[in-house]
């Protein structure tokens, strides 16, 4: 894996500086080069794990297997559910009549069988603060905990949201051991019965298993925007965690929902260190991951979203604001890094999640150096084909899960002509996406830098009508670089507008994309085929 991803970066860096150095350097060809030599590890490791999990789901037998030995054992698919399951949803102020209606469902499936009665119960964890809000909570729950045995559904608010989502969940853990293990939901997570009881099957059937991770698909998808980006998700998602889980082995990754985790070694290890200042851990789920591997207990990814479900941002600046959040978070791994107590891929991890960000402003800043560049008569020489490569190449390794995951599709039994229209619609999409969230990323990152602070409010989860006035001031930076950007490069002619095009174009057209990206679906979008598992009813029916 490392050779691989070395290759793939050094030959990245070795191309640009065949194209940059014809005629000579400028001052602008010198920084596009190191902007790309910094951003070439993580591209490179971006394309080796798509290659990896391209190459197992298409050449492996059975892909899931090959990645989570644990499925290999006879016998485990058709195993007594003996554990214990308590299903545990973190909330803080959300639409009740939202989050309850499925959770009842899956709470009824699962008792269904009378040997599984008593396995499962529901768990609602509330960080809501006192008011109207917590009461109606508190109600609505009431009512749902009626429908069922007493002592099935549980309500736990706390007055204090100490740790917020992370410390939530370890307070109850302290306070109520009575189960063995614990599914992991969000206020947005819909998953199946099928699903569940998969996973607490495999979890019987390895017992050094600390917590097992599905992927999730979208669901709930009411704007053109959330409909692609969920498409793109999924498809990329499913190959990037089969590469990741075939080379990080048990030490995998932990996404902070839709997860199945054993109560007894997350209780005693995974409890977060405290941060300088005492600034509680934002982004827990990481951390927690890497305490279980240090301990020797296994984190592993199912890359399968067979009845695992999430909603998407309904807009990109709904989008924008969960990176706000995000961001913050992943940069407080820096002071994580050196402490002995997590695991070295664990940390690796952190890094990759802090490199997510902090690299942004520099695969961005090709665009304006590119545009000084021309402006500047620096351009002249450049080879054009070797130029048109380099970026293909670099278009490439930047989406090549998600192409991949849209190959593997297409690949799959099914009609392939709705398939290959939603999927063109979605690269044209995510191309103009892509500019507008790397230059609003960049600023993002800049702020943060000029000590900015960052808050951590709910998510927006429902379609909304984005107005263009308050759009036009969040999306001023995109729409600044755009302008100037596209001046600077009319200076070279006709070819350098052309080959920036991509970018450009969506940052000066960043306002009407966000705002008409953002507006009703009123089409479904085609049901796409996957290799899944099993039967599940769909959130959508």
């Amino acid at each position: 894996m490392a050779a691989l991803v070395a290759g793939i970066a050094s030959g990245l860096v070795a191309l640009g500086w065949y194209v940059l150095s014809a005629g000579g350097w400028t001052v602008w060809e010198g920084l596009m080069l190191a902007c790309l030599a910094v951003s070439a590890p993580w591209l490179g490791l971006t394309g080796a794990t798509g290659l990896i999990g391209f190459a197992i789901r298409m050449r492996a037998s059975d892909p899931l297997s090959a990645v989570l030995p644990v499925m290999r054992q006879p016998g485990w698919q058709d195993a007594a559910i003996t554990a214990r399951t308590v299903i545990a949803v973190c909330v803080r102020c959300e639409d009740m009549r939202a989050v309850l209606p499925p959770l009842g469902h899956l709470l009824e499936e699962l008792r269904r069988p009378a040997a599984q009665a008593d396995r499962f119960r529901l768990a609602i964890l509330s960080d809501t603060p006192d008011g109207a809000a917590a009461l109606d909570e508190a109600a609505a729950v009431a009512s749902l905990a009626a429908e069922f045995p007493a002592g099935t559904v549980r309500y736990r608010r706390r007055a204090q949201n100490s740790g917020y989502k992370a410390g939530n969940l370890m307070d109850f853990l302290d306070r109520d051991a009575e189960d063995d293990v614990l599914l992991l939901l969000d206020a947005d997570s819909v998953m199946s019965a099928v699903a569940v009881t998969r996973l607490v099957r495999l979890m019987q059937a390895d017992r050094r298993l600390a917590i097992l991770q599905p992927t999730t698909c979208g669901h709930g998808a009411t704007t053109r925007f959330a409909r692609y980006f969920g498409l793109g998700q999924r498809h990329g998602m499913r190959i990037w965690a089969t590469g990741q889980a075939w080379w990080q082995g048990s030490e995998g990754a932990f996404w902070g929902h839709n997860a199945l985790i054993r109560i007894a070694p997350f209780r005693a290890h995974a409890r977060l260190p405290a941060l300088p200042g005492g600034e509680p851990i934002l982004s827990h789920d990481q951390v927690e991951a890497a305490l279980l591997h240090a301990a020797g207990w296994a984190v592993r990814v199912l890359p399968d979203d067979a009845g695992s479900f999430e909603r998407h941002p309904p807009d990109l600046v709904a989008c924008l604001d969960r990176d706000i959040r995000w961001a913050h978070g992943n940069l407080q791994y820096r002071h994580l890094l050196r402490r002995s107590d997590l695991g070295r891929v664990g940390r690796l991890q952190m890094v990759q999640a802090i490199l997510h960000y902090v690299l942004t402003p520099f695969w961005f800043a090709l665009l304006p150096l590119a545009a000084l560049n021309v402006a500047t008569g620096g351009s002249e020489d450049t080879p054009r084909i070797w130029l048109l490569v380099l970026l293909a190449a670099g278009f490439l390794l930047l989406n090549l899960t998600k192409l991949a995951g849209h190959a593997e599709a297409l690949l799959s039994p099914g009609p392939r002509g709705p398939c290959l229209r939603e999927m063109l619609r979605e690269v044209a999409v995510s191309i103009a996406a892509d500019a507008i969230m790397a230059a609003e990323r960049t600023w993002i990152i800049l702020a943060f830098a000029a000590g900015t602070p960052a808050g951590w409010d709910p998510q927006q989860r429902d379609g909304r009508r984005l107005p263009w006035g308050v759009t036009a001031r969040r999306l001023r930076f995109s729409t600044a670089i755009g302008l100037g950007s596209v001046a600077l490069l009319s200076s070279g002619g006709l070819f350098p507008v052309l080959v920036a095009a991509p970018v450009w174009v969506p940052l000066l057209l960043a306002v009407p994309i966000v705002v008409l990206t953002g507006g009703s679906a009123h089409d479904t979008a085609e049901d796409v085929p996957s290799r899944s598992y099993g039967s599940y009813q769909s959130p959508h029916e």
